[in-house]
């Protein structure tokens, strides 16, 4: 079944700040086998120039989905989980993400194209802290496989 292109517009912000951490930042570096010192250690980060560890410029990824969860579950637009994978993700920033950053994410559902039997899913996540300063857009594309079939 194809994505209902309805959704196409929709905005979804997330349901509360999400509170980066240094342990969360390390866990992250870890889990993407990254080392560089200024992801696990203030010192290290306030001396390249930081004002306290940084985040991996992958890192949004952890919190971003949080407010599309919201659309992508709902049946009415029509997503088969079972049938997705990760086809594209790329960050644009306006500034690093830093651990004590209180972050908020706003997802809109950009895009949906059809190719040959897969649906392309674009989700352009806007991230700004709890204040309101732009810190970076994300852009994920999700590949439902079969689903224009």
């Amino acid at each position: 079944m194809a994505l209902n292109r309805d959704f196409v517009g929709r905005a979804y912000p997330s349901p509360a700040p999400y509170e980066v951490s240094r342990v969360k930042i390390k866990e992250f570096a870890a889990a993407i086998g990254d080392d560089n010192p200024v992801y696990r250690d203030r010192e290290a980060a306030v001396a390249a120039g930081h004002p306290d560890v940084v985040a991996p410029p992958t890192f949004p990824i952890v919190f971003t989905l949080a407010g599309a969860s919201e659309a992508l579950s709902d049946p009415e637009f029509g997503l088969n989980f079972a049938m997705v994978v990760h086809g594209e993700q790329r960050f644009s920033y306006q500034r690093p993400i830093y651990a004590g950053d209180q972050l908020v994410a706003t997802a809109t559902i950009a895009e949906i194209r059809s190719v040959g039997r897969n649906e392309f899913l674009t989700i352009r996540s806007d991230v700004a802290t709890a204040a309101g300063e732009p810190v970076c857009t994300t852009y994920q594309v999700l590949v439902e496989r079969g689903g224009a079939a």
